[in-house]
Order: structure tokens, then C-alpha cells, then sequence
């Protein structure tokens, strides 16, 4: 086997190169190939825009994606919820990641819960998903859009300018700040984005079937079939991973995998919930079985007008 490490493209932020080394140790420990990070900059790093404005799909990953079909780095490692659902050419999904905890998490000064944030408090989040579904919940507090890595976020809840901001669970356990968390939502409050918790490994398409065939050691299938009904609810919908989308799905037993969703107006005024099961074991694989689930269940929710709160959002509509 070549000693020459295999570069894994990432973006330079804590939480990527943190969340980046975590699948090179995973990976060199299953296959012995040796992992060296290189850290690229996406345009979502550097523009102020808020998602809503960048319309939020693909603008944390492309630079990524062109990175490695110029053949700079070998593979690159995303946070799934960041990729868009439409397929690139000469780039395949890997590998999917066992999923960490997909919940929101609330981080609130005073170590406030969400029930005891005072009406009119403000609670800074960047997703409309969250804020659709948190104004569901409590529509008396003002949601405040905000940029900026966890550690940004958190300090303005520090400084007093915001009195929460909700941020996922995973990406707060990542980066080693789970003492600042004071609340956290079921996802039978607040369904988290879909693919959210999990991680993305891409590659060359003519790689993937040869040399770098490797990378399928830190696939986890339980979790590709989960997350693959969720992101065909988002292509079904033809919403990016800024709309109010929810999404999440996870086997309650062995053959049996449950699809969960919510398409939410931005001001928690409109919504449309919907939830199916499949038996995996009635098709070819669980992936199959997955796609079919969720395409099952999006067709339901656009039958219920969830393809309009979609569109109205995307449109400046029906917003907070």
C-alpha cells in the first residue's frame, strides 16, 4: 500500500476540519491509508449574505466539488445537510457517515429554556427551517437571521446582543461547546434538516471505482437509507437546504424505516406534516426502499400544498 497520504479536501472553518480529521482517523484506522487535510475556502465562508439571500444550495461545498474534479484533492468531506440533492457530474457520494445527534440545540443566556425565554426575547438562527418551526412553537419571540461560525453565534449570545441562538447538536458537539447548550428539541418539536448530523464523503466517479473504492469503510448504510428518504423529500419539494424544510427518518426496527416531515411558513403560520413507514425488506435494498419512501411522502405533502408554502417562502413570502 502507498504511504503517499490521500488529500482530503475540507473547509477551514473548526467545525469542517474538525468533523474533516474525525473521518481521516476513522478511515486510516479501517484501511490503514494515511489522510492529510487540505483546507479550501467555499464562497459561504467569505460572503456577509445571509442563506435566504444566497439561495443556500451548494454554497458551502462547490468549492470543494471543484477542487476535486481538478484533481487537488482525492476526496472531500461536507456536513450532509450542506449538499445540494441534484447530482454533479464526475462527482459520487462515497460514503455517508453513522450519524451523530441530528437534534437543534438552544443556547440561551442565563441557562434559559425555550419555554422560559420572556416574550419579545431574541433567538438568532440562519435556518428558516428552524425559525418556521420554532414561530410554530412560540410565536411571542423575535428570530433574528445570523451568519458566522458556532463560535461567532455563541458570542453574541455572550455580549448580550441575542438572548439564544438554536444551532444543531452535532455541529455544538463538534466543536466542543456543549456546556453552552440549555436546551434541546425532539425532533417531535422541531424536525432537524434533512441529512443533518451526518457527513458526506465525495470523490471522482472514475475514482470511486477504483483506487479510492476504499473510502466505502466509513459508509454507514442504516444511516445513507435514512437520509436518503429526507433529501428526496427536498428534491421532490425543488427546495435547497435553505428552505423550511424538516425532514428525519430512522429504522424502529430492523426492516422497518419511518419518514417523518414538515413544510412550515416562515411564520409558523401554514404548515403541512406528514409521516410514513416502509418495509425495507419489500425491495432490492434499503436505499430503494428509502427513495421510494420518500417520494411517497412528498407526493402526499404536495397534494396538501406543501410545493406552495415552498414556494411562497422562497419568494419573501409568509415570512417572520
Amino acid at each position: 500500500m502507498s504511504t503517499t497520504p490521500a488529500r482530503l479536501g475540507t473547509r477551514r472553518s473548526t467545525m469542517a476540519t474538525n468533523q474533516s480529521r474525525r473521518v481521516a482517523e476513522i478511515l486510516t484506522a479501517r484501511t490503514g491509508v494515511p489522510v492529510e487535510l487540505v483546507l479550501i475556502t467555499s464562497f459561504g465562508d467569505i460572503t456577509r449574505a445571509h442563506l435566504t439571500q444566497l439561495g443556500g444550495t451548494g454554497v458551502f461545498v462547490s468549492a470543494l466539488r471543484d477542487a476535486l474534479l481538478a484533481g487537488e484533492v482525492e476526496f472531500a468531506v461536507h456536513s450532509l445537510k450542506d449538499l445540494p440533492t441534484a447530482p454533479t457530474e464526475g462527482i459520487v457520494l462515497a460514503a455517508v457517515t453513522e450519524r451523530d445527534d441530528p437534534r437543534d440545540a438552544l443556547c440561551a443566556r442565563d441557562g434559559l429554556k425555550f419555554a422560559d425565554l420572556p416574550p419579545g426575547a431574541t433567538v438568532g438562527t440562519g435556518s428558516p427551517r428552524r425559525v418556521a418551526q420554532l414561530a410554530a412553537l412560540r410565536p411571542d419571540l423575535r428570530y433574528v437571521p445570523i451568519r458566522g461560525n458556532a463560535e461567532t453565534r455563541l458570542g453574541k449570545v455572550a455580549s448580550g446582543e441575542l438572548d439564544a441562538v438554536v444551532l444543531a447538536y452535532a455541529g455544538l458537539h463538534r466543536v466542543g461547546r456543549l456546556d453552552d447548550v440549555t436546551d434541546v428539541f425532539d425532533v417531535d418539536q422541531v424536525l432537524p434538516a434533512p441529512g443533518q448530523g451526518a457527513l458526506a464523503v465525495e470523490c471522482r466517479t472514475a475514482d470511486f471505482t477504483g483506487p479510492l473504492r476504499y473510502l466505502t469503510a466509513v459508509d454507514h448504510l442504516p444511516t445513507r437509507a435514512a437520509v436518503t428518504a429526507e433529501r428526496v423529500i427536498l428534491a421532490e419539494l425543488e427546495a435547497g437546504c435553505a428552505a423550511p424544510v424538516g425532514a428525519y427518518a430512522e429504522f424502529m426496527a430492523e426492516d422497518r424505516l419511518r419518514l417523518r416531515a414538515a413544510v412550515v411558513a416562515t411564520d409558523g403560520s401554514q404548515a403541512v406534516r406528514a409521516e410514513q413507514t416502509v418495509t425495507v425488506t419489500e425491495f432490492p435494498d434499503a436505499v430503494q426502499a428509502a427513495t421510494a419512501l420518500g417520494r411517497q411522502l412528498a407526493h402526499d405533502m404536495i397534494e396538501q400544498g406543501a410545493d406552495q408554502i415552498v414556494a411562497d417562502a422562497a419568494a419573501g413570502r409568509g415570512e417572520s
